[in-house]
């Protein structure tokens, strides 16, 4: 007979696998190499944080705005790319066989953090003061072309994982790694001036960046961000006008 399942026990499995004990790896590089990452890592956070400040403020339906999204997930990229080696990372299995690839966790970590703020914008789609920024937001996506938004959202969040959970990650170094660069995503959407938006970028960011200490490497952050981005692109409206 197989033993029952304990589903306490299974969640506090998944949970210490999935986000905090880490996987053994040696990434160790040369003090040359690290301080030229940080250089690269600083010029790329003062460019992306201007263009993302840029695209932002562009009005809904302006064709502007695919421009400066695509740059912006340039400025993203190639940082990141330049800055040195980025690795894939692995996670430990919750029933505590062979590390592996952080597929299935990252698209459960995504779920859960998709269904949380989904529940959460019941809450929002009641308060104007809340809504309404993130109504002006989601027009982008009402205004313009949908097919084109879920292009470019889907690869700004691959760009952003390889800066902020990549090149950004390693090259703040080993202490503190998972609170500055939690720190740094959330205050670089400040600019949009949308306290949710804030909110959404620090949770966000702290998940995917509890992800790459636990894996060492951007797979799981970029899964469980596409996920995330791209449920929230396609349901939120719909639950904000049912909330509404």
């Amino acid at each position: 007979m197989s033993a029952r399942l304990n589903p306490v026990r299974e969640v506090r499995d998944f949970i210490r696998a999935a986000l905090v004990e880490p996987v053994a790896r040696d990434h160790s590089e040369s003090d040359a190499a690290f301080h030229r990452r940080r250089l690269v890592a600083l010029v790329t956070l003062l460019v992306g944080a201007v263009v993302l400040g840029f695209a932002l403020r562009i009005k809904p339906g302006d064709p502007m705005f695919y421009v400066a999204t695509l740059g912006l997930a340039g400025v993203w990229a190639l940082g990141a790319l330049a800055s040195g080696p980025l690795h894939l990372g692995r996670a430990h299995t919750r029933a505590g066989g062979d590390d592996a690839r952080p597929i299935v966790q990252s698209l459960a970590l995504g779920a859960l953090l998709l269904a949380l703020f989904l529940a959460g914008a019941l809450v929002v789609a009641q308060l104007p003061v809340l809504r309404d920024p993130v109504e002006h937001l989601l027009d982008h996506a009402r205004l313009g072309s949908l097919a084109l938004v879920a292009v470019l959202t889907a690869v700004n969040a691959v760009a952003e994982e390889l800066y902020f959970r990549g090149a950004l990650y390693s090259a703040v170094g080993r202490r503190h790694a998972v609170a500055i660069t939690t720190a740094v995503y959330a205050l670089t959407t400040a600019g949009a001036g949308i306290p949710l938006l804030v909110l959404a970028a620090g949770l966000l960011g702290l998940l995917t960046a509890l992800q790459r200490r636990v894996t060492g490497g951007i797979l799981g952050p970029v899964i469980t961000h596409l996920t995330w981005s791209l449920g929230m692109l396609f349901l939120l409206p719909v639950v904000l006008s049912t909330g509404s």
